[in-house]
């Protein structure tokens, strides 16, 4: 992306502008350390659900301790984003990975499944401690140390005053639909989150379907090999060749496995999320729409929207980067493999024609 305009541009060298970005608001030292993991599934009679441990970490005086460990369901998570919603009406929350399916996943309790949502779920929380403002709230921080029963009884109390205050905004905000002067710079951001959100989904699901192509021919060379070492039992002729076939197959079927994590772990969630992020900040444009009603909200927003800008083309590069990186050890890896086998007979054919000759 162009830092200088709306417009989405292709930058001509990846590898040398990926660490171009530099965040101005970044703080020098890092005081709030947040894990997500160790899954656990609950049953009762009435649902099934997971929840997460949360470990936070920090050396803030405003928290009564060093460290806190915390477990927290989905659910959980989904009020603390209401929360936020409510309290900064004109920041960007980050979004949350969909409640029940994430994309290729079926089941909503299979170890895939949850293992994706809590990485998803570890990004959710880090985004907000990572940010200026919302690192700062109070409910994001009842939500990391709170027990069970505290976070209970903190949710039945009645909104704040920033509560009030953001719901305020936000319903003006919606009131304001059929102001038809705006300042420019919200058509200009309201015009690059179309082209945005159009190419990102449209990334997406080409990448969802690339992987599901993948996955597809790695299930297959599975079974290509084996039938290999299965035919050199019966073909006492070409039993090297067969065998180092099949060897060649091996090696490229585990480069392939690590290329499909590669896929998963690393562009995927990355593409994913700014699709959840592109359906959020449609929103955005009805802040643009009240004008000189709350000028510290537009302020607020426009500040927001560049730093979130910048975490974005951070993002990208460093995905499509790494996946770039990955391919060309793929393919240099089959490559040598294929490379040794042939060279591997071409010297057997050499030495049974000398020793033909004699």
């Amino acid at each position: 992306m162009d830092m200088n305009s709306f417009s989405p541009m292709m930058p001509t060298s990846p590898l040398s502008m990926i660490n171009q970005v530099k965040f101005e608001d970044e703080p020098d030292l890092k005081d709030l350390f947040i894990t997500v993991d160790e899954p656990e599934s609950h049953v009762t009679t009435i649902e099934t659900f997971i929840t997460y441990r949360i470990i936070t970490k920090t050396s803030r005086g405003e928290f009564d301790s060093s460290e806190f460990e915390v477990r927290r369901r989905y659910q959980d998570f989904l009020w603390l984003k209401e929360k936020l919603e409510e309290a900064h009406p004109t920041l960007i929350i980050p979004p949350l990975p969909e409640k029940f399916i994430v994309k290729g996943m079926v089941e909503r309790f299979n170890d895939d499944f949850i293992e994706t949502r809590r990485k998803a779920l570890h990004k959710f929380l880090n985004r907000i401690a990572d940010h200026p403002t919302l690192t700062f709230n109070e409910d994001f921080k009842v939500f990391l140390t709170a027990q069970a029963w505290e976070l209970s009884s903190h949710k039945k109390q009645g909104p704040g005053l920033l509560s009030r205050m953001g719901q305020t905004v936000r319903s003006v905000a919606l009131s304001m639909r059929g102001v038809k002067s705006r300042p420019e710079e919200f058509m200009e951001m309201n015009n690059f989150i179309e082209i945005f959100s159009h190419k990102i989904n449209l990334i997406d699901k080409i990448s969802q379907r690339i992987y599901k192509e993948e996955r597809d021919y790695f299930d297959e060379m599975k079974e290509y090999g084996p039938i290999h070492i299965l035919w050199s039992a019966s073909e006492e002729e070409l039993v090297d060749p067969l065998k180092g076939v099949a060897s060649c197959l091996d090696k490229c079927c585990k480069a392939t496995e690590k290329r499909l994590a590669g896929l998963s772990e690393a562009l995927l969630p990355v593409v994913h999320e700014y699709v959840l992020y592109s359906e959020m900040l449609m929103l955005t444009e009805e802040i643009g729409k009240l004008e000189d009603k709350v000028e510290c909200a537009n302020n607020a927003l426009k500040a927001d929207w560049e730093r979130w800008r910048q975490n974005m083309q951070n993002d990208i590069k460093s995905a499509f980067t790494d996946m770039a990186e990955e391919n060309i050890c793929y393919y240099e890896q089959c490559l040598a493999t294929w490379e040794s086998f042939l060279t591997s007979q071409t010297d057997l054919h050499l030495e049974e024609a000398s020793e033909d000759k004699f």
